[in-house]
């Protein structure tokens, strides 16, 4: 402590951030806080880099979360750009990629799915769509959860009849698929349906999904009276069938804003230190969903600079709609939204409504955030309680931030995959799911505990190799793994573990109980007799439960490549046979097996085949003969 009780450190960290006031410009910038080790603590953006940082110099009044900052700050480094606003784009971008300690962190999984109305192909394709917008078409979106748009994308189906077949599948049918005969599809791929009507089909669809859903609706009504006064009762059934999974879609949209069409809501409710922020989607005046986020940051943060903090993470990576709406006025609102729309390439509006329909639009948003959290605090202190309890029934020290699940699968042995799948305070981390590809060429069939010792080897001979600083492995060792199998399993994992001179990490392994009847299962601990949980604990119940979603997880992993191994096309390995070549193959002969079965002679016929890539895929498929 200096003599007015200042701790050093703190005045170390002054020292060492005044020391860099000499140099900097009184422009506009990003720059970062970064500790003795380098690690990232903290990015921020300035109109004047001088005058910012020159803040952090004096300690009068600074919040407890400031002062720890600059106690740690060891190093800062600057970038200057244009403009205020192109500052703030770039702060967002870098608070998302290097998830400084002392910023929001906005947890952004993956992005946003859509639908798409192809605008490439004679017959048009609706489907789910993922990513940059590149592909020719309508985007319909964005939905709040792949859920949302499955349950969107179907009743579409029903009230347009597109084909949402890939274009391979088109192209090599002859006959109409199960769609079709449950009047979710109009064939256009065995000419069930002529083109002008099926166009007629993709511009009614277009009209729908470009806010003009009433007028098309009203349109089918007139036809659907036609069709009925002409006594053509089965159209009119048709129309019928159609204008109701229209009403469908309406009925499960809930509001439907009239006062304006392109709109982001967001909505900030806090409780016991932590932020839920809702985000309800509307696009063409209809609303595509809502989901919850909750953004990391410090306890002492006030809801308005983590609403600014999260806006401008939010659209790194995404353009803006023309109008977003918050519950909260933020500091710099019109900073941000000039730097939205630099983004977006259009105006984009950033409002606090304080009456009307978007007022209760707000109040609505701010009802689910408030909901929500209450359902996450309730679910984080049950979570608490069952961890305690797994670190009571494994012998740990404190409960298990992460526990780490492994499973393998296979059909005797082929196609072997292991998985892991991570859990800890905030329910299943998902993203931190991992598949590995049994590789070992010695491998016998069906050997389980060849395949465990594979998959802890390669997981553990890289966490050892990958340790870095005391965050990081923190962050990444588990605390507990639990495998999915009995004594075997386990004795496979302790000998890998003690290989690699891992002697910190919990092992457990869990066992199906008699007729692998749930309830009964057996627990096994190194060095310990085998034990049973009562059939009505929570733990017990917890633990089925990671343990079912390793075996889900594995699984899927392994139908996945199954898929993918029966799926592989002989043709894909001959050199100078592409996609084309490949489709015109397929069209003529039908399958790969009948190329094969082909004559020289009937090969060269096909279009685009040169005589001597005829006899390169001859001698191919008869190598043998």
């Amino acid at each position: 402590m200096d003599q007015d009780g200042t701790p050093k450190s703190l005045l170390t960290g002054v020292a060492r951030i005044q020391a860099y006031l000499r140099t900097l410009p009184d422009a506009p910038g990003v720059y970062r806080m970064l500790n003795a080790k380098g690690d990232v603590l903290y990015v921020g953006k300035a109109l004047s880099l001088k005058k910012r940082v020159a803040s952090y110099t004096r300690l009068a009044g600074q919040p407890y979360r400031i002062a720890r900052m600059i106690a740690e700050t060891s190093e800062m480094i600057f970038v200057t750009t244009a403009s205020e606003a192109e500052a703030l784009l770039l702060e967002a971008n870098l608070i998302k990629r290097l998830k400084p300690r002392y910023n929001v962190l906005f947890r952004d999984d993956k992005s946003f799915p859509y639908i798409l109305l192809r605008g490439d192909h004679a017959f048009p394709q609706i489907r789910k769509y993922r990513g940059a917008k590149s592909e020719k078409g309508i985007y319909f979106g964005p939905f709040a959860s792949a859920g949302a748009v499955n349950s969107t994308l179907d009743t579409l189906e029903r009230a347009f009849l597109l084909r949402s077949c890939s274009d391979t599948i088109f192209e090599g049918r002859t006959r109409p698929c199960l769609l079709y005969q449950i009047k979710r599809c109009s064939a256009p791929c065995t000419g069930r349906i002529a083109k002008p009507d099926y166009d007629a089909l993709v511009k009614q669809a277009e009209d729908f999904l470009t806010g003009k859903s009433r007028a098309v609706q009203a349109r089918l009504a007139k036809e659907m009276e036609t069709a009925s006064a002409a006594t053509d009762f089965e159209r009119a059934a048709q129309l019928r069938d159609r204008i109701r999974a229209m009403s469908h879609i309406h009925l499960h949209q809930g509001v439907n804003p009239q006062t304006f069409r392109d709109a982001d809501v967001f909505a900030i409710y806090q409780e016991a230190g932590q932020s839920c922020i809702q985000v309800f989607f509307f696009r063409s005046s209809q609303n595509w969903g809502n989901r919850p986020y909750f953004p990391r940051h410090d306890r002492e943060m006030e809801a308005a600079d983590v609403l600014e903090s999260f806006v401008g993470q939010f659209y790194d990576s995404r353009p803006a709609p023309s109008i977003v709406l918050l519950s909260h006025d933020i500091p710099n609102r019109e900073l941000l939204a000039r730097a939205l729309a630099t983004r977006a390439g259009h105006k984009v509006e950033i409002a606090i409504p304080s009456r009307g329909e978007k007022r209760e639009i707000i109040q609505q948003a701010l009802h689910n955030a408030r909901d929500q959290m209450a359902r996450h605090l309730a679910e984080n202190a049950s979570q608490r309680a069952l961890l305690e309890s797994v670190a009571e029934t494994f012998g740990l020290d404190a409960p298990p931030r992460r526990i780490e699940v492994y499973d393998n699968s296979h059909i005797q042995g082929t196609n072997a995959v292991g998985a892991m799948v991570v859990a800890g305070p905030d329910g299943f981390e998902k993203a931190e799911y991992r598949k590995f590809n049994i590789k070992s060429a010695d491998l016998k069939p069906g050997d389980d505990y060849a395949m465990m010792r594979e998959v802890l080897t390669r997981r553990f001979t890289r966490l050892v190799k990958e340790a870095g600083t005391e965050d990081e492995v923190r962050a990444k060792w588990p605390d507990l793994v639990l495998l999915d199998g009995g004594k075997g399993q386990l004795d496979a994992a302790c000998a890998v573990l003690t290989d690699l001179g891992v002697n910190e990490v919990a092992v457990a392994s869990v066992a199906k109980g008699p007729d692998r009847d749930a309830g009964r299962e057996h627990f096994y601990r190194p060095n310990q007799p085998p034990f049973r949980l009562d059939h009505k604990s929570p733990v017990l119940y917890y633990l089925q439960r990671v343990r079912d979603e390793a075996h889900r997880f594995a699984i899927g992993t392994h139908r996945k490549k199954r898929a993918k191994a029966m799926g592989v096309n002989p043709l894909d390995e001959i050199t100078g046979v592409g996609a084309a070549r490949k489709r015109a193959l397929l069209a003529h002969f039908g399958s790969a097996r009948e190329v094969a079965n082909a004559s020289l002679a009937d090969i060269e016929a096909v279009n685009g085949v040169s005589g001597a890539l005829a006899r390169k895929i001859y001698d191919f498929f008869h190598s043998g003969d």
